[in-house]
Parts: C-alpha cells; sequence; structure tokens
C-alpha cells in the first residue's frame, strides 16, 4: 500500500508540476528500497500488521519520498512549492505518531526505529535542497546522524541508551523547521544562513553532549553489589539528534 501510495504521489506530482525522469527515478528508488527495508524489518520483528501510529509514520515516509523526488528533480517555482508544501505536512505529522502511539498503547520499538529513520531522512533531502543556495556546508546537518551511526560501528560505547532529554527533541525539532523555513525562501539570504548556522550549531552541540556523556558513563564499572539502575533508551541517533 505504502509504494502504491508512492507511485500516486509521483503521478500527481507528474501532473502538477511537471516531474520529470530524475525525480521519477529517485521516487521509485526510494519506494522500491523502503519496501525492501520495511518487509525486512517486520520480518526480524515478526510484525505482521502496522499499529494506527504506524501508519501516520507510513504516510509521512510518502511524503519524503515526493520531497526526494523533487529534490533530484530540482525543477521549477511550481515544484519548489510542492517540495515546501510536502516538506512542512511530513513535520507536522511528525508531532502526531507518537502521541498516537503513546495514546493507542501501541508504542513498538520497530515504529520508533521506523519514525526516526524518516525523519533522518527528510532532514537529509532538505539539507541537500536548501545547500544548493547557502552551500554545501549545510549538509552537515542531514549528515551528521549518519556520520554518528557509522562512529558507532567503530566504538560500540556509542550504542548505549541515553536518557530521554527534552532539549534533543527540541533541537532535532528545529532542524526541520529551518530547513523548511530555508527552503521556502521567505527569509533574505543573510538571513537565512544566519538561522541554518545557528540551527547547525545546535546540532553539533546535542551530539556532542550525548558524546561526552555515552564517553564517561563508558568507562564507568559497575561494581557486582551495586547493579546499574535502568534508563529509558535514548539515542542521538533518534531524531536527528
Amino acid at each position: 500500500m505504502g509504494v502504491l501510495a508512492q507511485l500516486a504521489l509521483l503521478s500527481g506530482l507528474w501532473a502538477a508540476v511537471g516531474l520529470g525522469p530524475a525525480g521519477w527515478l529517485a521516487g521509485a528508488g526510494y519506494a522500491a528500497c523502503g519496501w525492501m527495508l520495511l518487509a525486512a524489518a517486520r520480518y526480524r520483528h515478526g510484525t505482521r500488521t502496522w499499529g494506527p501510529a504506524d501508519r501516520v509514520t507510513l504516510a509521512r515516509a510518502v511524503l519524503t519520498g515526493g520531497v526526494t523526488a523533487l529534490v533530484a528533480d530540482d525543477g521549477g517555482p511550481a515544484a519548489h512549492a510542492a517540495l515546501v508544501a510536502l516538506a512542512a505536512v511530513a513535520l507536522l505529522l511528525d508531532a502526531v505518531d507518537g502521541q498516537v502511539a503513546r495514546r493507542t498503547g501501541t508504542v513498538t520499538a520497530l515504529g520508533a526505529r521506523f519514525d526516526m529513520e524518516v525523519d533522518a531522512l527528510l532532514i537529509l533531502v532538505l539539507s541537500v535542497a536548501v545547500s544548493r543556495s547557502l552551500g554545501v556546508w549545510v549538509l552537515a546537518i542531514g549528515l551528521m546522524r549518519y556520520a554518528f551511526v557509522a562512529a558507532a560501528h567503530a566504538a560500540p560505547w556509542l550504542r548505549a541508551p541515553l536518557p530521554p532529554r527534552a532539549a534533543r527533541k527540541a533541537v532535532a525539532a528545529a532542524q526541520g523547521i529551518v530547513l523548511v523555513t530555508a527552503a521556502a525562501g521567505v527569509l533574505p539570504a543573510p538571513a537565512a544562513a544566519v538561522t541554518v548556522a545557528g540551527a547547525l550549531v545546535l546540532l553539533t552541540w546535542s551530539f556532542g553532549r550525548d558524546v561526552r556523556w555515552l564517553h564517561r558513563a563508558s568507562r564507568v564499572r559497575p561494581s557486582p553489589a551495586s547493579p546499574p539502575s535502568g534508563r529509558s533508551a535514548g539515542s542521538p541517533a533518534a531524531g536527528a539528534g
């Protein structure tokens, strides 16, 4: 259903803004890769059905596929306006799926990971779009989470759980808002550059604080008489930082 919805959105973009071959290729490739990754993840987790929150996240994933196609196509003003609109709706829905999962009692590890990956990909694609006008340095926002994941393969202590922090969530949400605002062109170029640079500084601070916390925690070895207390799982990778 998600793949069909993605193809329907691409068809709508083709009719509305003239989505070109590059956009079709990127959107179709995104849909195919997403289907394979989700199918594999559902198999590993033994999940047969989607909960209500997962359906909201799936809708966000489809919208992100549309944004990906439009960024790859790099069309005219109408395509740019559609890109901003789809990204804005995807960001608004990001505040919905978590609440739905908690209120319906359907919070799952797979759903949380699905939500996190959609967030990260949307930020990456938006950073590509904004980098065309402000410079390649903007890509650091979208790539930071993936750099952290790569580093965690070499340093296993980076995979440890983190205590939940409101600041981490606020910084993560700010990235999408700032990037969509910059992509929309509602700010003069200098103001947009300063705003995006500020978001990058905050993201770097958020990741740096969590990495420092994880490093300190990795050096603490609990004694047998004092087992470690449980902590809520959290990661700087979640929500892009």
